[in-house]
């Protein structure tokens, strides 16, 4: 695999990472920064296996929850994917998502000393894996459905870079929990995903620049194109300023996560009609960015 997905580009990138309010660092202890230090989260283990640990991020009272559920948004940092990333991810959380929702941020697996990949698939395993990224996933989002009344049509991946293709390629399997997908400046290599017939109907909000230099934003066209052809429902959103969260951080990512949640069963099935038919209604503007939660 290409460099892009290997651990490298967090060294190659940790400026960028930096204009997001976070930098990796070796330390093992996370700190809590003030402004998100009224962000509740748990450390935890699906399945009770060791490798597989997420944090589960939010108010988790089930007295607040609404009655159709939570809505529960899986964040796969990328860089190192480790869990230095945590401030950012609770910054998310308190930011960028509507009410009622609950974050869980996976902790990518070193295998071995020498791995390559951060977030190794089914079509790309790295040495001494006892699971793929795809099985990570749907760990965690059935852990958390074991605890937490969780809304089933509310449950979304946020990726970006090194774990970009971990996405694709779990909203690619035959059977998933996840709904939608939004993915940001990573790359498209579908040699390396199961077979795109498997995207039919199912939610891509891809987000990238034409001035990356690190993931070439021609893989960002070719999956929206690849992925439409699939009749897949594709919305496809531009920024400046290159490779990295860039400008209104969440509110860009409150404007991925209000589209992946607009589109009801009946927006999808005229989509996919369009797809089929190639006919298409009047383009309407991307939905702006609504006012982040009320803060205590």
């Amino acid at each position: 695999m290409s460099e892009i997905l290997t651990r490298n580009l967090t060294i190659r990138t940790t400026a960028i990472l930096a204009t997001a309010a976070f930098v990796l660092r070796p330390s093992v202890a996370i700190a809590q920064p003030d402004d998100v230090a009224d962000v509740s989260s748990t450390p935890l283990n699906a399945d009770g296996d060791e490798h597989k640990q997420y944090f589960l991020i939010g108010d988790t009272d089930t007295a607040r929850a609404p009655k159709s559920g939570f809505g529960l948004l899986v964040v796969l940092p990328g860089g190192d994917g480790s869990a230095e990333f945590h401030p950012f991810v609770k910054r998310i959380y308190k930011n960028a998502l509507p009410d009622h929702y609950l974050v869980a941020q996976p902790v990518a697996v070193n295998w071995t000393n020498d791995q390559q990949i951060v977030w190794p698939t089914e079509k790309t395993p790295v040495d001494e894996q006892k699971f793929t990224t795809e099985q990570f996933i749907e760990s965690v989002i059935s852990d958390v459905k074991k605890h937490h009344k969780i809304n089933d049509k509310r449950v979304y991946t946020l990726s970006w870079s090194s774990s970009g293709p971990a996405a694709y390629a779990t909203a690619l399997q035959k059977k998933t929990a996840v709904c939608g997908s939004f993915i940001a400046m990573s790359v498209f290599k579908p040699n390396y995903l199961p077979d795109l017939e498997i995207a039919k109907g199912r939610l891509f909000y891809i987000f990238h620049s034409p001035d990356d230099r690190v993931c070439p934003f021609r893989m960002a066209e070719e999956a929206r194109d690849q992925l439409k052809e699939a009749k897949a429902v594709v919305e496809f959103q531009r920024y400046d300023g290159g490779h990295g969260w860039r400008g209104d951080v969440f509110g860009n990512i409150r404007q991925g996560i209000d589209w992946l949640e607009s589109m009801s069963k009946k927006k999808i099935k005229q989509a996919r009609k369009e797809a089929e038919t190639g006919e298409k209604k009047e383009e309407t503007s991307a939905p702006k960015p609504a006012r982040a939660r009320r803060q205590p």
